[in-house]
C-alpha cells in the first residue's frame, strides 16, 4: 500500500506487445512445450492453370464458347472491358478472324458490326460465299478501350486462336487486319498478303480489315485479290 504504481501507456503497451508475438509468445500459457527453432513447411506454389493451357484441354466447339463467355482468365479480361462473343457454326465456308473490337462491335455483340459487316457481307457474296454460314471471330474477345496487347497477351491470344480454329474447322481461314497476321502468322500484313498459309491444317490468307477498307477503298483492289487467291483449289 502507498507504494508508487507504475503505469505505461497505448504506445508502449502495443510495443512491448509485438516484440512478444516476434519473439513467439502468441499465447499465455500452453500445455505443450513448443519447439521455437522448428521450421514450419512453406506451402506449395500452386499456380491455376493459364488460359492458354486450358483452351487446349477443351474437346469442343460448345465447350470452347463457353468459355470464351465466363472465363474471367483470358487475356485482356478486366472490369473495363466487355465480350464481344464469336458468331457461327463448325464447318463454315469460311472462318474470319479480325482485330480486336471496338465499341461499335461491342455494341452490337459481333466481332465486325455496322459498315465494316455491310462491306465483309459483300466481299464474301463476292467469291460465292453468303455472310451468313461464315464463321466470325475476334484475336481477343474484349472490347478495351485504350489497351494494347503486351507481347505476352499476343501470344497467348495467337494460341487460343490456334485451338477454336481446330475446334471450328473451318475450309478456309481469312485473317483481318494486322494483328491476327502477327499473331497466328508471326509477320506484319504487309508481309503476309499474297501468300498462302496453313494454320492448324487451314488454308489461310491475310487482308486488309474492311475497317480499314472504309478509310482506304482505294485499297480495295488488293483486298479482291486476296480473296481470289484464298479461293484458290489446292494445287
Amino acid at each position: 500500500m502507498g507504494g508508487v504504481e507504475d503505469r505505461i501507456g497505448v504506445a508502449e503497451a502495443a510495443s512491448t506487445l509485438g516484440w512478444w508475438l516476434e519473439a513467439g509468445v502468441d499465447v499465455a500459457v500452453a500445455e505443450s512445450p513448443r519447439n521455437w527453432l522448428e521450421r514450419k513447411p512453406e506451402p506449395p506454389n500452386i499456380r491455376p492453370p493459364s488460359a492458354e493451357a486450358v483452351s487446349q484441354a477443351l474437346e469442343t466447339l460448345d465447350l470452347f464458347r463457353d468459355w470464351l463467355e465466363k472465363s474471367p482468365a483470358l487475356p485482356l479480361a478486366d472490369i473495363g472491358s466487355k465480350r464481344v462473343l464469336p458468331h457461327g457454326a463448325e464447318g463454315a465456308p469460311v472462318m474470319l478472324i479480325a482485330e480486336m473490337p471496338t465499341g461499335e462491335d461491342a455494341a452490337e455483340g459481333r466481332p465486325i458490326a455496322g459498315e465494316a459487316w455491310k462491306l465483309t457481307e459483300r466481299m464474301l457474296a463476292a467469291i460465292g460465299i453468303d455472310a451468313a454460314e461464315a464463321y466470325s471471330a475476334s484475336l481477343s474477345c474484349f472490347h478495351s478501350p485504350g489497351t494494347r496487347m503486351s507481347p505476352d497477351e499476343l501470344a497467348e491470344c495467337a494460341s487460343i486462336a490456334r485451338r477454336h480454329i481446330a475446334l471450328a474447322k473451318p475450309k478456309r481461314l481469312l485473317l483481318l487486319g494486322d494483328a491476327p497476321a502477327l499473331a497466328l502468322l508471326g509477320k506484319r500484313l504487309v508481309q503476309a498478303r499474297g501468300h498462302v498459309h496453313k494454320i492448324e491444317g487451314v488454308r489461310a490468307v491475310a487482308t486488309f480489315h474492311p475497317r480499314f477498307l472504309l478509310d482506304r477503298p482505294s485499297d480495295k483492289a488488293l483486298a479482291w485479290r486476296d480473296l481470289l487467291l484464298l479461293m484458290e483449289e489446292e494445287a
